[in-house]
């Protein structure tokens, strides 16, 4: 063994896999909250929960200890866990405070952005380019991988972005969104062209037109709370 290699002791070795476990359970209930797996307002009870994914109390509060940290889980005293509900006014408000903070990550980006990121920006929108083209003709395949190229497209036209604040905020923003993203997507009736509004995104953003890509990015995110409110009406 390398000298300057420290071996884990047994105490540590037992920290590093708590954590680990840690780590799956907290995905595993995140991504289930996402795409609605769990609804929200889902009580989250131990014994459930136990049932569901086979963990252990302690390992299952710390997980869900995070997901309220990330606002996608409530803790109420006395009432224990619940899924975080959804409104449309909730959505108002997310995507209010979205729209200002990547329009201002945007343009820093946008003006800060050099080859490195133009490549990572190309990169990223010819590889949602592609699953957009196999939603188009085949709806069924799963979403999550249309959820992860998208969210590497709109990381990769704020990365040039100096601001450490304002990337960690716009992640928090947009995982939030994610819900309400995943259903307006799944819901035909409202018709939209994702692809088209991406595309505007990076056509601007490539020619360092900060207001225009500005523009359409927020157009982009407030066309989601458009199709929910539309949805949302009687004759919807």
């Amino acid at each position: 063994m390398d000298s300057n290699v420290t071996a884990l002791t047994p105490r540590a070795t037992k920290a590093a896999n708590a954590r680990s476990l840690v780590e799956a359970v907290h995905e595993t209930i995140r991504h289930e909250i996402l795409t609605g797996a769990l609804p929200p307002e889902t009580k989250l009870r131990f014994e459930m929960l136990r049932k569901r994914y086979g963990f252990g109390a302690s390992t299952l509060r710390e997980a869900l200890t995070r997901l309220v940290g990330e606002a996608l889980v409530t803790s109420e005293e006395q009432k224990g866990f619940r899924v975080s509900p959804v409104s449309l006014e909730d959505l108002a408000d997310l995507t209010r405070t979205r729209v200002f903070l990547e329009k201002e990550a945007l343009r820093a980006s946008i003006l800060n952005g050099d080859d490195a990121w133009e490549g990572r920006l190309v990169a990223a929108y010819h590889q949602l380019s592609k699953t957009e083209a196999k939603l188009a003709s085949a709806p069924e395949i799963p979403q999550d991988e249309y959820e992860i190229r998208n969210r590497e497209f709109h990381q990769a036209l704020i990365s040039a972005c100096p601001s450490r604040w304002l990337n960690h905020l716009y992640g928090i923003l947009f995982q939030q969104s994610e819900r309400y993203r995943r259903l307006s997507l799944v819901n035909s009736r409202i018709p939209r062209d994702v692809h088209a509004e991406h595309k505007a995104i990076f056509d601007a953003a490539l020619a360092r037109d900060a207001d225009l890509a500005c523009r359409v990015a927020g157009e982009h995110i407030e066309r989601t709370l458009a199709v929910m409110t539309k949805l949302a009406a009687p004759q919807a």
